[in-house]
């Protein structure tokens, strides 16, 4: 206010024109006219906000936030707001923001304010390309209500994050790691590296705490090594960071989702992961790929899966497949296009390749017994 008085006076007096003192007061010379009227009608009091103890025309009615958090004490209670946002949008023809949303809950005192984040490890870069690494790990969690705890075996994609395959099973191991392959092959074709933990089912590990013994495989070790899949071992949690906090949005959201679906079963858990829950989760949380190429896409050639991978004996060295210059795939007499893990070069070295996903089956069945 002193500063305007001071402006104004100069302004009276002479020193400064219109347009000036308009600058200094950081509006424009129109603006400083109408407050200079105002002060001379009405005082400081003119200089007051008009707006002030009026009520916004965008102001929210008290019954439709009263209506909003009884649908979160009654049928939302506990989902982060993150996630009740997102429902109430899609269910509810709500349209208000995530921001206020959050403050109406905070305010009622239904949500706690986040605690600050501490320093966190900085995390690996994605793979450029879909497919060229696959993560695969299981979760033990209390996912039904009405069921004891129950594994979610989850097969992601490193690059996009998208999950491939997501299931409820009693217990992780063998048959599991297959399901959740077989399904991911099948759909998707062949990656160039699966990320895994060394649990039993996945690596012999002869002292606990030491590097796994990469020349006893296991039957997950052997199959992969038939399909010229590079299997690569975690050492700790957070090396498999990616896999932890998808775990973590899984937890959090998956059994309010089945809960607010009414299933109570695994089988019929098993259907709404993969026909509702998977496709709108991917939708909502994975990303592109900063490579717009596609190893996992079929070759137009049948028989290289074959002749990669379909012997069955464990004692038979793998299949080595090297690029050729021109980035084509040779496996004894036959070749199919790659792309690489790399953006492509004349001097390439990565050995996977484009395989047909319809004989990614037929690999698996030829090296280690299916899950039922």
């Amino acid at each position: 206010m002193q500063k305007f008085r001071d402006v104004l006076s100069r302004w009276n007096g002479g020193d400064l024109s219109m347009l000036e003192a308009g600058e200094l007061l950081g509006m424009s010379e129109r603006q400083f006219r109408r407050y200079r009227d105002r002060y001379e009608e009405a005082g400081e009091a003119g200089l007051l906000d008009r707006r002030l103890g009026k009520l916004s025309t965008r102001r929210v009615p008290a019954e439709a936030i009263e209506e909003m958090l009884e649908l979160y004490r009654h049928r939302y209670l506990g989902w982060n707001v993150k996630h009740f946002h997102e429902h109430l949008l899609r269910d509810h023809n709500f349209s208000w923001g995530y921001t206020f949303i959050k403050t109406q809950l905070h305010a009622a005192g239904l949500v706690e304010r986040a605690k600050r984040r501490g320093a966190h490890r900085r995390k690996r870069e994605r793979k450029p390309c879909e497919g060229m690494m696959l993560h695969q790990d299981g979760s033990r969690h209390a996912w039904l209500d009405s069921q004891p705890m129950l594994d979610l075996i989850v097969t992601m994609d490193d690059a996009t994050s998208t999950i491939y395959s997501a299931f409820l099973i009693g217990e992780e191991g063998t048959a599991s790691s297959f399901q959740g392959l077989l399904e991911t092959f099948v759909a998707k074709g062949l990656p160039s590296s699966l990320y895994t933990d060394r649990g039993s089912h996945y690596f012999v590990t002869l002292k606990a705490g030491e590097a796994v013994d990469k020349s006893r495989l296991t039957q997950v070790g052997r199959a992969l090594r038939h399909l010229g899949i590079e299997h690569i071992p975690a050492y700790s949690p957070e090396a498999r960071g990616r896999s932890e906090r998808m775990f973590a949005t899984l937890q959090d959201r998956l059994p309010k989702e089945l809960a607010l679906a009414g299933i109570a079963d695994i089988q019929a858990a098993n259907r709404f992961i993969a026909q509702t829950y998977l496709p709108a989760h991917n939708a909502r949380f994975a990303r592109p790929a900063r490579l717009k190429t596609a190893p996992l896409l079929p070759s137009t050639r049948s028989n290289c899966p074959r002749s990669c991978a379909s012997r069955r004996s464990a004692s038979l060295p793998a299949t080595t497949r090297s690029p050729s210059r021109d980035c084509d795939c040779s496996c004894r007499t036959a070749r199919s296009d790659i792309t690489s893990s790399k953006p492509r070069s004349r001097s390439g070295t990565i050995r996977m390749g484009r395989l047909r996903s319809s004989m990614g089956r037929a690999a698996l069945h030829d090296t280690c017994p299916m899950a039922p």
